[in-house]
């Protein structure tokens, strides 16, 4: 992502391709400058209402934003708590714009999605339909898939990492949007994306999820696959990425930044996606050190799951 301000603090939910390491987030998001959740993006998911602007979010305002523990369940539209989750997206998605290529330099290794991404390509038809939640900068899942003759469509709340992406894998659609709004009204009427709403239901064969979920709350993460999963045609695949360890939105020093970060022992990781309509067909998880003294050795999981029902 880029950094920029985001005159509505309605979607900033950054994502990223390469995963941030279990104690340490890789997101933060734009300032938001009015409560209002107007703002929309144009066709093609480049910001079309105030974002722009380059400069990283400071650590203090990022604190101030995202102290204390999210309510219970997804809070009401139009919220204080609402306005409050949409503001601290923001401010992941302006994190994100500031790190741009040094997350793929802090972790280069990718071993965990390019066995999912062989994975995809070796069960579906060439041409499927491949949604990448939190595409980051399109290495190396989009560029993968669309070398293997698939369609993908990636989604991210950094403008920053979707210039990234649209530069590195231009093939692909690039579109920008709060991985929390699909499947819903709102990726229709905020961020003009129609098919990526209600109307998509059913459209994709796969999606993958590197490392992006890690940037929600838990009480959120059941909500998005269950979103996720409406998009997907029965029987759809799912590739995730996740880091192992008991986290819930703990704020995490990443970067030069302070981020909030999820992650699941991978038994309660399989629940949740049971939960949420998925079957868990393959998991197993990789030992990872960045490349970056600061950050310490993780456990990342690694799923392929399919669509219930």
């Amino acid at each position: 992502m880029t950094t920029g301000q985001i005159s509505d603090p309605t979607p900033a939910g950054a994502s990223c391709d390469a995963p941030p390491r279990g104690s340490r987030p890789a997101a933060t998001g734009p300032s938001v400058t009015s409560p209002s959740a107007s703002g929309s993006t144009a066709p093609g998911g480049t910001a079309s209402a105030g974002t722009s602007s380059t400069g990283t979010a400071p650590a203090a305002l990022l604190s101030s934003v995202t102290s204390g523990p999210p309510a219970a369940g997804p809070p009401p539209a139009g919220s204080a708590e609402e306005l409050r989750r949409r503001g601290v997206r923001a401010l992941q998605a302006v994190a994100f714009d500031g790190i741009g290529t040094g997350y793929d330099e802090v972790f280069p290794a990718k071993g965990g999605q390019l066995a999912c991404g062989e994975w995809l390509l070796g069960e579906l038809e060439p041409g499927a339909e491949v949604l990448d939640v939190g595409c980051g900068t399109g290495e190396p899942t989009a560029a993968r898939l669309v070398a293997g003759g698939l369609r993908v469509t990636g989604i991210d709340l950094s403008d920053g990492m979707l210039a990234l992406a649209r530069r590195t894998v231009p093939e692909a659609v690039h579109h920008r949007i709060d991985m929390y709004d699909l499947a819903t009204e709102r990726a229709a009427t905020v961020w003009d994306l129609p098919g990526l709403g209600p109307a998509g239901a059913g459209r994709f064969a796969a999606a993958t999820a590197f490392f992006s979920l890690i940037l929600l709350p838990q009480d959120e993460v059941p909500t998005v696959l269950r979103r996720i999963r409406r998009l997907l045609r029965p029987g759809g695949l799912l590739a995730l990425g996740m880091v192992e360890a008991d986290l819930d939105h703990a704020a995490l020093p990443f970067l030069g930044t302070t981020l909030r970060i999820t992650g699941y022992l991978r038994e309660d990781l399989e629940r949740v996606l049971t939960g949420a309509g998925f079957a868990v067909q393959e998991q197993f998880g990789m030992p990872y050190a960045p490349a970056s003294t600061s950050l310490p050795p993780e456990e990342q999981l690694f799923l392929r799951c399919r669509r219930v029902g």
